[in-house]
């Protein structure tokens, strides 16, 4: 269930584990991409560019999956792009972006609500094996960081409400309407010039390319989350295929495999 991709690498010498968070640690927005890509198809089919659905639905797939694990506005900057080019007048991408979260929100208040109400365990909603995963962690002592490309907003209640504060604290960070203020490149780079850590004692976790890049970009190890969502109990090929490209040492379909053996990979005697 560990898929070890670069024989010999461990996080010994990891002192900061940065997390992603939808896919990675939280399926509260699992199943986003059937509330995003309907609706770019659904505009982009109004123009009457002489395209089909189907092929409208292969182009907005392509730009949505390349651009996953950045933040949300990027794939609204491209969709009004791809509105132009086709002869439309498109909106601020900041107004798709709030169409989508609108519909997203739609799909998945029920869920938020039985969390607030405490009607569900956390974990219901949670990449199996995370508390184990992070209570490991933190026992090595390692800073925990989590940084999202959904809004901050968001990431805080949805962190919160997950239980997830006391791993956490006040290192959760999303997105903002400012997009180019933050990104998880930025905040690696601020710990790094914090003089509190180098680039080699960074452990990522993440189900997207960006923060494995990030990660490795800096001379860290990385874990590639290929979770089948939101049941993540096999790896989702697509996924892997993405995550190993980006240069993750290890892939997983969630941290439930089991964790202790998750562990003792990462920290070998």
């Amino acid at each position: 269930m560990i898929e070890t991709l670069r024989p010999g690498a461990h996080a010994l010498n990891a002192r900061v584990a940065l997390f992603d968070f939808d896919g990675t640690l939280s399926l509260i927005r699992s199943g986003w991409v059937e509330e995003m890509v309907p609706m770019m198809v659904e505009i982009l089919l109004d123009l009457k560019s002489g395209e089909t659905e189907e092929q409208l639905h292969a182009i907005v797939m392509e730009y949505v999956s390349r651009l996953t694990g950045r933040q949300t506005i990027y794939q609204m900057i491209e969709f009004a792009e791809q509105i132009a080019k086709r002869g439309g007048k498109p909106e601020d991408p900041l107004v798709y972006k709030h169409m989508y979260l609108d519909r997203l929100m739609v799909k998945i208040k029920s869920r938020i609500d039985d969390l607030e109400a405490e009607r569900i365990s956390p974990e219901t909603w949670l990449v199996p094996g995370s508390i184990a995963l992070l209570d490991g962690l933190k026992e090595r002592g390692l800073k925990l960081y989590l940084a999202s490309g959904t809004d901050d907003k968001y990431v805080k209640h949805e962190t919160a409400i997950l239980g997830l504060n006391k791993y956490f604290g006040p290192h959760v960070y999303g997105a903002l309407d400012d997009y180019k203020s933050f990104s998880k490149a930025i905040l690696i780079k601020q710990i790094i010039d914090s003089a509190e850590n180098k680039g080699d004692e960074f452990l990522g976790f993440g189900d997207g390319y960006v923060e494995i890049e990030n990660v490795k970009a800096v001379g860290g190890v990385a874990v590639g989350v290929a979770s089948e969502e939101p049941e993540c109990s096999k790896v989702d090929l697509w996924k892997r295929e993405r995550l190993v490209n980006s240069g993750a040492d290890w892939i997983v379909p969630h941290f439930n495999v089991p964790t202790a053996k998750l562990l003792s990979t990462l920290f070998p005697e």
